[in-house]
């Protein structure tokens, strides 16, 4: 080989490896960027997965039964749920549900509810995204008999005479209603006879005779599992897939352009197919990585959620979200179906008053002096969950401490509710929240909160601090 030629040679060599060296930097910053906007399409899309995993999960039944009910249809709760109740992080047990998953694609759904006398109630309306874009009940339309069509995003047409529209911004739609009831015989008899009289059906059956026709059983629909481990177990293939397919008839909301620009990028657009084997290796790899890191952004935000005092985190941004796609995103991973702030307040602590994680070893207390329990004008309690946001099995089947359990006062009027794994007495156990004996949430309810002073929203009523009690 005479010296020109290998000159020749090593230069190619030398070209082959700068190009080489260049293909493995961009395939680098591809997979980092990839990354980088799958966990932003990860935590934009976690809602309304969620939201289709919980639509599944809660209407794969043939009758209403045990919180589920067929697509279309009510489930009306009888009674509170209890610590075996697994579809949504967070429940209630202050009011009895009344809830119906819709899906306006190929008609209006019409809800007539009666005249509620003197009952708190409210029938919050979730789109796919977990915005709640109508609340019809004692506070905003009050308790006389009303009707409603609600329609989906493209929906016209005439609606019958006294029926309000109420226009949905996409076709899935979750009813969430909510009644009050103290819980006893007498009142759980009264309840129900009022919910009874909740009358939900297709435009086209209104003023008409109808039954509901019996839903269909999947049996592929994971009806044991968590909703949201069902969620949190998704590849990035299978998550990005489902939201591409879900966001066809879940449009994004305008202010979203950007979002959805990047997810574009990415090979995500409303109603196309997602297949992540058809990407670029590197934003494959790239996009591996992102349902983990997702997951640890969304729960990242518990902090940055609203305002701590004294151990409690509450936020008052809760119900309608606009961009702010994290807030959004864990409000569905720890409390899904939240109310709007002016319906409930909900002051969640992990820590106590020390910033020690609780435990029920332990024995807390909760002090409100005298004249300063929660100011609302519904209904106020404290729920126990356990380290996921679910009931904690109890001797008592109690979920929860407020007034309703004939609270007993101290003979200045100041209130202490305890809180511990054993029963502190029967002389004090109307005063007793039951914890587990391992690590708890506690999760406080505010309906229906005052906006005048003191309120909450404002700043002028503190949250009590929860103690430690010494051995």
């Amino acid at each position: 080989m005479n010296t020109q030629t290998t000159k020749l040679a090593v230069l190619g060599i030398g070209l082959i490896a700068i190009a080489s060296a260049s293909t493995v930097a961009r395939a680098q910053v591809d997979e980092a960027r990839s990354s980088e906007i799958g966990i932003e399409a990860y935590v934009y899309g976690y809602p309304l997965v969620t939201m289709e995993f919980t639509r599944r999960v809660m209407t794969n039944v043939a009758v209403a039964a045990d919180h589920h009910a067929p697509m279309g249809q009510f489930y009306l709760s009888r009674t509170y749920p209890d610590a075996k109740f697994r579809d949504v992080t967070a429940p209630n047990a202050d009011t009895l549900y009344s809830t119906a998953w819709l899906d306006l694609g190929k008609e209006p759904y019409v809800l007539s509810l009666p005249d509620m006398g003197d009952r708190y109630f409210l029938m919050p309306m979730l789109s796919g995204w977990t915005d709640v874009f109508e609340v019809p009940g004692t506070r905003t339309t009050g308790n006389k008999a009303q009707a409603y069509a609600i329609t989906g995003p493209g929906w016209k047409g005439e609606l019958p005479e006294g029926v309000k529209e109420l226009k949905a911004p996409t076709d899935l739609v979750w009813i969430l209603g909510r009644t009050y009831c103290t819980g006893t015989p007498a009142d759980y008899e009264a309840c129900h006879a009022v919910m009874n009289k909740y009358d939900l059906r297709p435009l086209s059956a209104y003023g008409k005779p109808y039954t509901p026709p019996a839903g269909s059983v999947d049996p592929a629909v994971d009806m044991k599992t968590a909703v949201r481990e069902q969620v949190h177990k998704l590849d990035a293939g299978a998550y990005f897939k489902l939201l591409a397919t879900l966001l066809k008839a879940n449009p994004p909301a305008r202010e979203d352009a950007p979002i959805v620009e990047k997810l574009a990028t990415l090979g995500i657009v409303p109603g196309k197919d997602f297949d992540v084997s058809s990407l670029d290796p590197a934003v494959a790899r790239g996009l591996a990585q992102v349902p983990r890191a997702g997951q640890a952004r969304i729960m990242s935000q518990f902090q940055k959620s609203g305002t701590l005092e004294n151990g409690w985190m509450f936020a008052t941004r809760t119900g309608i979200y606009g961009t702010d796609y994290l807030q959004r995103a864990l409000i569905t991973a720890i409390g899904l179906g939240a109310n709007r702030p002016q319906d409930a307040v909900y002051p969640t602590s992990t820590t106590d008053s020390a910033g020690k994680k609780y435990s029920g070893a332990n024995t807390y207390t909760v002090h409100f002096p005298k004249g300063q329990t929660p100011p609302v004008h519904a209904f106020w309690s404290i729920t126990m969950y356990d380290a996921d946001y679910f009931f904690v099995d109890n001797p008592l089947n109690r979920y929860t401490v407020s007034p309703r359990n004939e609270l007993k006062y101290n003979q200045d009027g100041s209130l202490d509710l305890i809180i511990q794994n054993e029963s502190p007495g029967a002389d004090r156990e109307a005063n007793w929240l039951p914890a587990p004996k391992g690590e708890f949430v506690l999760m406080m309810r505010l309906y229906w909160p005052r906006v005048e002073s003191p309120s909450i929203i404002d700043g002028s009523w503190k949250l009590p601090a929860v103690k430690l009690e010494e051995k």
